[in-house]
């Protein structure tokens, strides 16, 4: 897998495999960071949270964009360890990014000390884990107010009527395959 566009683009990145583990495509990537880009996305003045990491691909991207920083959080320790490795092999200062093995529900079920421009949220399928972290992040002040929560999800997934939360509005709904890319924002859009 590469970097697509930016100062690390084409750098390649290392990837591991485990129950629920799916690296987003380049075709898939492309479209959620033209997406976020068409809705205004700046990327220098981004502050980034990727939950359910796995290979940090999104983040990493938005690094290469230019983005000021970034968490990464990562329960399986073998993929956390492994975007570490990556982000040293690309060449990432470690001040713009920090990586977190722990349970996302641990981190985001505390109060946010700042804010977040973009939270990239990526459950494994089949596993019900969207609403629950978008209901956290949103109680607990992580997302920053014109922010964008960016879901990847199964394109058949039914987003429960909990997803329709009445401080988001839906800005996004795009299928690829098997893939389905949401994106809210905590304002209206123009």
């Amino acid at each position: 897998m590469r970097i697509i566009a930016g100062e690390y683009r084409g750098r390649v990145l290392k990837t591991t495999s485990a129950p629920g583990y799916r690296p987003a495509t380049s075709k898939v990537r492309q479209a959620i960071f033209s997406m976020l880009e068409a809705r205004g996305v700046y990327w220098p003045e981004c502050r980034i949270l990727d939950l359910f990491a796995g290979s940090g691909s999104l983040a990493f991207e938005a690094l290469s964009r230019g983005a000021e920083e970034a968490w990464l959080v990562e329960m399986n320790k073998t993929a956390a360890k492994l975007i570490t490795e990556n982000a040293q092999k690309i060449g990432i200062s470690s001040k713009r990014y920090s990586v977190m093995a722990e349970d996302l529900f641990k981190i985001i079920s505390r109060r946010a000390a700042e804010p977040f421009d973009v939270i990239f949220i990526d459950p494994p399928y089949g596993k019900n884990f969207l609403t629950p972290a978008m209901k956290a992040v949103l109680k607990n002040g992580w997302l920053a107010e014109g922010g964008i929560i960016c879901a990847e999800v199964e394109s058949k997934l039914a987003l429960p009527p909990e997803a329709d939360h009445s401080d988001l509005e839906l800005i996004a709904n795009r299928a690829y395959g098997q893939t389905r890319i949401l994106l809210w924002t905590t304002e209206e859009s123009e």
